[in-house]
C-alpha cells in the first residue's frame, strides 16, 4: 500500500511510539555533540539508525556526511522524506536487524553506524554491528546509561557483563557523556548515555572466534559462580581443568585476552579429548 502524508508528512511532530521505544532527543545541542562522535570519519558513508525526526541526521548532512538511514516507523518516514529532500533515495524502510549492511556496503566498504538507539533493542542492534566488524570502524551513540556503562565497563567492575567483552575484544569503548531525562519526549525513566567505539587493530584474536563468544557468553551465563564452576561444562567429561589461576575468578574480573587464554584451555582439552 502507498504512503500517504499525514499531519507528519506536513511538517507536524512525530508521535512516539511505546511499542518501538521512542523516545525522541529534543535538545539541539546534544544532537550536535552525538554528531561531532564522527568528526574523523567525514570521508566515510554512515548508517544511522532509527532518525525519528531527524534531530540527529540534520547535524550529520550539515557536517558533510554520506547518511542513510534506516526506519521502521511509517511516520518518521514520511516525516523525513517530507523535510529532509537531501535524503531521497537513503532512506531505508527497514529493521536495521535485518539488514545485510554487507550488501548495501559491498566490497567489503568501511562505513560508521550511529543513532539514538531505541533502548529495547540496543544489545541486539550492537550485537548486529559486530557481525560486520571488519567494516564497521566507528559506531557511537545513545542509549540507557546503564546498558552504556556496562558496553565500556573494565575488568572488575560490577557493570562488566557479555557485551563489554564481546566489544572490548573488536573495539575501543570510550564512555562519553550521561544525558538527562527532560530532554526526551516523552522523558524515559533512565538517564541515557553516549558512547563511541572505535574499531581497534585487532584482526585475529588467536583463538576461535565462535568459540570466544560461547566461553564468554557461558561465564557470564553464572556470573556469580567462578569459572572453575561454570565453565566447567565446555570441558570435556572426565577431562581434569588445566592447572590455572583464572578458574578461582569471576566472569567480570577477566579481561580480554583473559577470555582468550581461557578459550585456548577450552579447544585445546577438546582437542586432546
Amino acid at each position: 500500500m502507498k504512503r500517504t502524508h499525514d499531519k507528519a508528512g506536513r511538517g507536524g511532530d512525530v508521535r512516539p511510539k511505546k511499542a518501538l521505544g521512542q523516545h525522541f532527543l529534543t535538545d539541539e545541542s546534544i544532537a550536535a555533540r552525538i554528531a561531532a562522535t564522527l568528526d574523523d570519519y567525514k570521508g566515510l558513508p554512515v548508517m544511522e539508525v532509527g532518525p525519528g525526526m531527524g534531530v540527529l541526521t540534520k547535524y550529520l548532512i550539515a557536517g558533510g556526511h554520506d547518511v542513510k538511514v534506516a526506519e521502521i516507523d511509517g511516520e518518521s518516514i514520511d516525516y523525513l522524506r517530507y523535510n529532509y529532500p537531501d535524503l531521497a533515495g537513503r532512506i531505508l524502510d527497514a529493521d536495521f536487524l535485518q539488514l545485510d549492511l554487507a550488501k548495501i556496503y559491498p566490497d567489503g566498504r568501511k562505513f560508521c553506524v550511529i543513532g539514538n538507539y531505541p533502548y529495547n533493542i540496543s544489545s541486539q542492534i550492537f550485537f548486529h554491528v559486530l557481525d560486520y566488524r571488519d567494516q564497521v570502524v566507528c559506531c557511537s551513540g545513545m542509549l540507557q546509561r546503564e546498558v552504556a556503562e556496562r558496553f565500556a565497563a573494565a575488568p572488575g567492575t560490577k557493570a562488566r557483563g557479555i557485551l563489554s567483552v564481546l566489544l572490548q575484544a573488536w573495539y575501543d569503548v570510550d564512555y562519553l557523556f550521561t544525558v538527562d531525562e527532560n530532554v526526551f519526549n516523552p522523558p524515559p525513566k533512565v538517564k541515557s548515555g553516549v558512547i563511541r567505539m572505535t574499531r581497534n587493530s585487532v584482526t585475529d584474536l588467536g583463538c576461535d572466534a565462535g568459540l570466544f563468544k560461547t566461553v564468554v557468553k557461558t561465564a557470564f551465563g553464572q556470573r556469580r559462580k567462578t569459572l572453575r564452576n561454570s565453565v566447567r561444562g565446555l570441558f570435556p567429561a572426565g577431562v581434569p581443568l588445566p592447572d590455572s589461576p583464572l578458574f578461582a575468578l569471576r566472569p567480570e574480573q577477566l579481561s580480554v585476552e583473559q577470555f582468550v587464554e581461557l578459550t585456548r584451555m577450552v579447544a585445546s582439552a577438546r582437542e586432546s579429548e
